[in-house]
């Protein structure tokens, strides 16, 4: 039975799934916009540090002023959601005591998304991660949580990495052999050294755009200094096996119809070090000239034929193929961010099934300088003004103590980093007892006791 099916029946017996969403940005805004009008969904609360953004984020997704309450205990927060409410609180805590299915985490903060994920699943609730950042560091420990308290623990559904997972999936089920999984950005070499205070010459937004939403600057930079591209790549190579390339991502400037052409081995013809891993295409020539066909907000999965009558099937019906006929591209040419989240939600609940989930220890995003740290420098994380992340190879980074992005944030630099080198946990004054960088250590603890044998 179809999900729509599914939740219509829950809608019919009185018993929607419960959600509460923590963080009100973007992806929260959409989600919310499209939970209201779902049969079968009940938005039980948000939370948000800024109560009025939250409120005002509601608003503008369609909620009614009157359904719309702040504050309360968990037990108040229960009470609302029977009376058809919405509770908006500034304690996060709170609205995870509350009596609900899932919690969507949608902070973008790794400290935060980590609490709240563990605490979650510590309660018996499923969890979709929208915070791909914490996913990227410790979604493993994650998963192992929800699989010892009996729940799921999934990407978010809308978001590139799930996507691009589900599509993977689809071309192992069909019996291919996954050549490279990724999507598209605008992307030139430069961009790695953007900050907030240059990010909108480069992102391509109108004064217009940019006067319409109150915009981030640090979140959108993270998408065009190549640190969100590898953070979405690390999460999928985590969830799905792909091996990260030696030299990380190329982003080569390629359109859809030259996918299969560019994205196979060198050994075929192409520019991966290796069949079975992750790569990020820039809509830009390195000229800055536009790709023909490109796939900025799109994804795909390049994929093999393993048997003659595959071949044979895919040459006859106008599939996209390389010359040879043997790799070929299943792609999708956008996403929808939070307007499909729902399909996260109710899978886990009516199908108990994830969105993508991890299942390695694989891949990883190590902090680069921006540009020379000298000591006593703080590190503002992601996007920001002192340090990018880039995708390596998880066995990597733990041999040579590459800090992951996903920890640099708030940081003291104790020694010189020139610009451009990796940074590591002996250059910086860590806070040992941040939960987040404590499960970290054991999964690095584990990966390194594997690599000594």
């Amino acid at each position: 039975m179809g999900l729509y099916a599914l939740l219509q029946q829950r809608e019919e017996i009185k018993k929607p799934i419960k959600i509460g969403v923590i963080g009100a940005g973007t992806f929260s805004s959409a989600f919310l916009s499209q939970a209201r009008s779902t049969p079968g969904m009940q938005l039980v609360g948000v939370a948000e540090l800024d109560l009025e953004k939250a409120k005002n984020v509601c608003i503008k997704a369609g909620w009614p002023e009157e359904t719309i309450v702040t504050g309360g205990s968990p037990s108040a927060i229960n009470d609302a959601a029977a009376a058809g409410k919405v509770t908006l609180t500034d304690n996060a805590d709170q609205l995870l005591q509350a009596e609900m299915d899932v919690i969507v985490e949608a902070t973008g903060v790794t400290e935060a998304g980590t609490h709240h994920a563990w605490t979650a699943l510590e309660s018996g609730k499923h969890v979709v991660m929208v915070n791909v950042e914490t996913d990227a560091l410790l979604g493993l420990a994650l998963k192992r949580k929800a699989s010892e308290k009996g729940v799921l623990y999934s990407m978010a559904y809308g978001d590139q990495p799930a996507i691009i997972c589900e599509l993977i999936d689809w071309a192992r089920t069909v019996g291919a052999e996954v050549v490279c999984a990724g999507k598209g950005t605008r992307y030139q070499p430069k961009y790695h050294y953007s900050t907030p205070d240059t990010v909108w010459e480069h992102f391509g937004f109108s004064e217009e755009q940019l006067a319409s939403s109150n915009y981030n600057p640090q979140m959108y930079n993270s998408f065009l200094d190549g640190t969100k591209s590898a953070i979405e790549m690390c999460a999928v190579a985590n969830a799905s096996g792909l091996v990260p390339q030696q030299g990380g991502l190329q982003f080569p400037p390629v359109g859809v119809d030259k996918l299969p052409d560019v994205l196979k081995p060198k050994a075929a013809g192409g520019i991966l070090e290796h069949s079975g891993t992750v790569e990020v295409v820039a809509s830009e020539n390195r000229d800055e000239t536009p790709v023909k066909n490109h796939l900025r907000w799109g994804l795909y999965v390049v994929f093999k034929a393993v048997t003659d009558y595959m071949l044979r099937f895919l040459s006859s019906h106008e599939s996209q193929t390389d010359s040879s006929g043997q790799y070929s591209v299943v792609y999708r040419p956008f996403h929808l961010i939070g307007l499909e989240l729902g399909m996260s939600v109710a899978s886990l609940v009516l199908r108990g099934e994830a969105t993508g989930s991890p299942g390695y220890f694989i891949a990883d995003v190590a902090a680069v300088a921006k540009k020379d740290l000298k000591s006593g420098d703080v590190l503002d994380g992601e996007g920001g003004y002192t340090v990018f992340g880039r995708l390596v190879r998880a066995d990597d980074s733990v041999s040579h103590k590459y800090l992951p992005v996903g920890l640099g944030r708030g940081v003291k630099v104790i020694r010189p980093v020139a610009k451009g080198s990796f940074l590591t946990y002996d250059d910086l004054e860590l806070d040992s007892n941040q939960f987040s960088f404590k499960i970290r250590r054991q999964l690095e603890e584990e990966l390194r006791s594997t690599i000594k044998r």
